[in-house]
């Protein structure tokens, strides 16, 4: 039988620290070379990332690589972008700053071609952008079911059928069924590609042996960002598949809330103090609980310090993201600023 033709797609912008890594990840495969493509689409980058990918693809011919452009500089777009422009019978979507071990492509292959579902995907190793503590305490955060829930992907050791993986792979043919990435979500697109490749019947198949490097925000700034922009799009999917709520999502916005309203009602009503301050102190107690478990483990006490700022950063970020987005429908408000334009023209 003809091993089957494999085209890796990659969403990329301004990513010239880690592009080269990842192709020469790629390259190391223990998949053929020669049944397989990377198909880039680049937004557009103002860094050296395409002068990167360009010195890799004449050092290695032996690898083919394939650079389009992705004028609408976002990820869903990348990825539908690269897919079209791709030939392979499978699709393995990858990121630009993620490093695939050796066999996992091969081992997504494998997985697809028995069966084992329709998009299957890997484990994140979570790895820090750098040696700082705070750097250090996200990565360790980002890995604690704590931070970040049932999301299996980033912790499971056991092969499992679930909502969603990262990077996944699937057989082109799959696209025809579920159609492409909604590029109307600026984030958590992967959520809803598998929402919907649920709902027509599909499976999600997590295989841990296949593993991927993944580096974790290097700074609380960054990740609050990454969070607060997680929150926000998780809440528009909702609004289109509400029956997809899951507890670990539905928590830090409830938390946000319970907060606020017990910090208004602490002006006027004594009982609401005491109740604000022993929920903060249950929650300090359970952040530092889970700091020293990380400390324990890893042999190094300053995590008792980063943790705890870790783990309280992505809980608030998240949970104020989503209730933004509750309130934001953000395709009526840039129809209202286009109709807005015209008006005033």
């Amino acid at each position: 039988m003809m091993t089957p033709t494999v085209s890796v797609v990659i969403p990329c912008r301004n990513e010239e620290k880690t592009i080269r890594q990842v192709l020469e990840a790629l390259l190391a495969q223990t998949y053929p070379t020669d049944q397989m493509e990377v198909v880039i689409a680049d937004g557009f980058s103002t860094d050296g990332t395409r002068g990167s990918i360009a010195q890799f693809t004449r050092d290695h011919p032996e690898l083919e690589v394939v650079l389009v452009d992705n004028p609408l500089q976002i990820i869903p777009a990348g990825v539908n972008t690269a897919i079209k422009a791709s030939r392979g019978e499978f699709i393995v979507r990858m990121d630009a700053h993620s490093l695939p071990s050796q066999p996992y492509v091969k081992r997504l292959v494998d997985a697809l071609e028995k069966g084992l579902g329709e998009n299957v995907g890997g484990v994140w190793d979570i790895t820090p952008q750098n040696e700082s503590l705070i750097a250090r305490s996200i990565a360790a955060a980002a890995a604690h079911p704590l931070a970040v829930g049932d999301a299996r992907y980033r912790f499971g050791t056991k092969a499992a059928y679930v909502d969603t993986v990262p990077f996944g792979a699937f057989r082109r043919s799959l696209i025809d069924q579920v159609g492409y990435l909604d590029e109307s979500l600026l984030a958590n697109e992967d959520y809803e590609f598998n929402t919907r490749i649920r709902q027509s019947g599909g499976r999600i198949w997590l295989d841990p042996g296949c593993r991927c490097v993944y580096f974790a925000r290097k700074n609380l700034s960054e990740l609050a960002r990454q969070y607060w922009r997680y929150g926000f799009w998780k809440s528009q999917m909702l609004k289109r598949y509400p029956s997809t709520l899951r507890p670990r999502q539905a928590l830090p916005p409830m938390f946000v809330v319970g907060l606020l309203v017990l910090l208004i009602a602490a002006f006027f009503w004594y009982p609401a103090r005491i109740l604000l301050l022993a929920t903060i102190g249950i929650y300090l107690t359970i952040i530092l609980g889970v700091a020293l478990q990380i400390a324990l483990k890893k042999r190094d006490f300053d995590y008792l310090a980063g943790v705890p700022l870790a783990i309280a950063t992505m809980h608030f970020a998240w949970g104020a993201g989503f209730l933004a987005g509750l309130a934001i429908n953000p395709k009526k408000d840039k129809q209202e600023k286009r109709n807005a334009s015209k008006t005033s023209i």
